[in-house]
């Protein structure tokens, strides 16, 4: 199953709580933060949630 890796870009200040709750799901506590991930649907509904905040890239 491919693998992406999710960075964070972008402070959570001034965002939604929930956005701030599924960033910290995903893993990633600040700037920079880098996670690997499994493809998987309720992966990318998080990813949704906070795409404004993040970068995304595949990774085999």
């Amino acid at each position: 199953m491919a693998r992406l890796k999710v960075a964070q870009q972008r402070s959570t200040i001034g965002c939604k709580k929930n956005q701030r709750d599924t960033l910290r799901t995903l893993g990633l506590k600040r700037i920079g933060d880098v996670v690997l991930k499994e493809d998987r649907p309720e992966i990318r509904g998080m990813l949704h949630t906070v795409r404004h905040l993040i970068v995304v890239e595949e990774v085999d």
